[in-house]
């Protein structure tokens, strides 16, 4: 399990430090247009090249919805830390997967052919889990199915939030589905961890 935590380690390390840089190069970008620094300079040139294609999306996104996009910086701070939360969360769900599998298939134990057949059923639950939610955060932000990964994601979620929606009736405005979709997964993953994976440990790192 050495290999899985160092693998998790790296990848946490790794998010985290473009995270911060990227948070940087967003706050840079606004003092620059702040303290009203020359864009022609070498460094506004290549802090406003790298930072461009997160902000001009989500400025476009704000004057969609008629906000201000002077708050387009702050906005994509958030989402940067959003979306590397969700790789952190995907990543750990595979190599949590991974380290299951490895871990059933090494102990010798009686059952773990099942066992490894409920940690991959409970991998898939939770990056299914993680589909729906990219899915509802890219509706948030606009993105349209010309996007590939948005096309992806409802090709991969809408077997599921289909039927839900046309089943279950919105409160007001609020298309509530999603959410029961989220607790139908959980349940099948708390079914998978009492039944294929009981006595079996869930975490790796």
């Amino acid at each position: 399990m050495s290999i899985i935590q160092s693998l998790i380690l790296f990848v946490r390390w790794g998010v985290t430090a473009i995270i911060v840089a990227g948070i940087a190069l967003i706050l840079l970008r606004s003092l620059f247009n702040y303290l009203d620094v020359n864009p022609f300079k070498w460094s506004a040139r290549t802090i406003r090249r790298v930072t461009d294609p997160v902000i001009i999306p989500v400025r476009a996104m704000l004057m969609g919805f008629r906000l201000d996009p002077k708050v387009a910086p702050f906005i994509a701070i958030i989402f940067i830390i959003v979306f590397g939360y969700l790789i952190l969360l995907v990543s750990e769900s595979i190599l949590n997967t991974i380290g299951g599998i490895i871990f059933a298939t090494t102990s010798g134990r009686i059952g773990a052919p099942v066992a490894i057949i409920g940690y991959l059923l409970y991998g898939f639950l939770g990056l299914y889990t993680l589909a729906i939610f990219v899915r509802i955060v890219f509706s948030w932000i606009g993105a349209s199915h010309a996007n590939r990964l948005m096309r992806f994601l409802f090709r991969a979620t809408e077997p599921l939030l289909g039927p839900l929606r046309r089943t279950i009736p919105p409160v007001g405005m609020f298309d509530i589905s999603p959410i029961v979709a989220f607790l139908i997964l959980w349940l099948c993953q708390s079914a998978v961890a009492g039944t294929l994976l009981r006595g079996w440990p869930l975490g790796f790192f």
